[in-house]
């Protein structure tokens, strides 16, 4: 049994409440169902009552010496954050490339050129299984700094099944060590390995029939995830490789769209794809579509912001009835960041979304693109213990000042594990 958990008396109290079985659309993202003054119970890793302070008191003042009372008076408080695409496990970094396209270069002439993912590739696979479990947990705690409490994380910087797998048990072991929850996507349709360049379709060929069905018989990702765009992987053999990962009970997700229009997102209707991601030259025949099937648009703002690229169309997403969520996207490439609350502004200040909006798009609807809306997302009863708290009276405040880590106190399955921006022990392994 563990101690029970009451946060008091926040200024305000972002619920969320009511969205676990459908992601939120239009004027829904909207709607943060706010309590002024509010509280929450959580006993056992799990929320057991939300409401006002004078409710929760009444209901629970005969317990207050059991619990560990958390003061959130004068602040904001909402569900853990969610991150749902990164590319969490990964060796080194790309600096060099920052400077190359500074000067000019585009991602695509970078990676064409052997830099880009290829340069990851390289070292990702040299890195050993510990040196990447090392560098990925120091990753989740900052992560976990910026109110982060559950990440999703792709392979893909293997091109062969050896690094592949290696990247994949190292995600399991974060989700079996690390506090932060991480969901699993195999993503072996990165890039096309060079070796294959002048016959792509025989790779395609040993994605699915060997790499995807050992994925599967090991269980060791919930998701499968393909490049979709010129010079990677095209719309039929994107296809195919999602559909060869539904056969074997892996649901399908696709980066889409992101450098030029691909008819990704039409893809990702078709086949039933849990989300569509970038979405930077996304058609309007494809925003309806994705609509019309209920997939997540999972918006990645500081990706075409460190390339220099018009973001995705947020605004108009939203207003076509996308259920949008956004992510940090982050990778040593094109988005080297963890702040979660970073990407919410940039969510107002370059998509045109409000600040309410971008609350939901990285809590509830973000939990709906990996499968998780009924688990966490929103601070409901019944739901996990994910809270984050931070030191700002209310939610527009949260977009207005920019930049800034507020985050203060995150509760991770009932426990507190950030108080005032530090952790509550040493998580960073020696």
């Amino acid at each position: 049994m563990s101690t029970p958990i009451f946060i008091r008396n926040a200024s305000q109290l972002v619920t969320l409440q009511g969205s676990s079985d459908a992601p939120r659309v239009k004027g829904e993202m909207s709607e943060l169902g706010i309590i002024e003054n509010g509280s929450i119970w959580i006993e056992d890793g799990v929320i057991q009552a939300v409401g006002t302070d004078v409710e929760l008191f009444e209901k629970y003042s005969g317990r207050l010496d059991e619990a560990e009372v958390v003061d959130a008076s004068g602040k904001l408080v909402t569900p853990g954050l969610v991150d749902p695409h990164t590319h969490l496990v990964f060796a080194g970094s790309r600096e060099n490339e920052f400077n190359m396209r500074l000067q000019g270069a585009t991602y695509m002439e970078i990676m064409n050129s052997g830099g880009g993912i290829y340069a990851t590739t390289r070292r990702t696979q040299s890195a050993t299984h510990e040196e990447l479990f090392q560098e990925s947990y120091e990753r989740l705690n900052q992560f976990l700094r910026h109110g982060v409490t559950t990440v999703e994380a792709k392979s893909g910087y293997g091109m062969e099944w050896e690094t592949e797998l290696k990247q994949l048990e190292v995600a399991k072991q974060l989700n079996d060590k690390h506090v932060i929850d991480v969901v699993s996507t195999f993503m072996g349709a990165h890039a096309v390995p060079k070796e294959y360049k002048q016959n792509p379709d025989e790779f395609v060929r040993l994605l699915i029939d060997e790499m995807i069905p050992k994925v599967a018989e090991l269980g060791l990702a919930e998701f499968n995830d393909v490049f979709c765009e010129h010079g990677v992987f095209t719309p039929e053999q994107s296809k195919q490789i999602l559909e060869a990962g539904l056969r074997y009970g892996l649901i399908p997700k696709i980066h889409a769209d992101e450098i030029e229009p691909y008819e990704g997102a039409e893809l990702a209707a078709e086949v039933g794809a849990i989300s569509a991601d970038h979405l930077l030259k996304a058609s309007e025949k494809g925003m309806k579509a994705m609509a019309d099937k209920g997939v997540v648009g999972v918006l990645l703002p500081g990706t075409a912001y460190f390339l220099m690229a018009e973001s995705a169309n947020g605004r108009k997403m939203v207003d076509l009835g996308v259920p949008v969520a956004l992510s940090t996207d982050c990778n040593p490439g094109s988005s080297p960041t963890v702040s979660l609350p970073f990407i919410m502004n940039l969510g107002c200040l370059k998509m045109g979304m409000t600040p309410a909006e971008v609350i939901t798009a990285t809590t509830i609807n973000a939990a709906h693109a990996i499968n998780r809306g009924r688990e966490i997302g929103s601070l409901e009863v019944g739901k996990k213990g994910d809270v984050t708290i931070f030191n700002l009276g209310n939610y527009m405040k949260l977009q207005y000042s920019y930049g800034v880590n507020h985050t203060d106190t995150v509760v991770k399955n009932g426990q507190v594990v950030v108080r005032g921006g530090q952790l509550v022990e040493e998580l960073s392994l020696s």
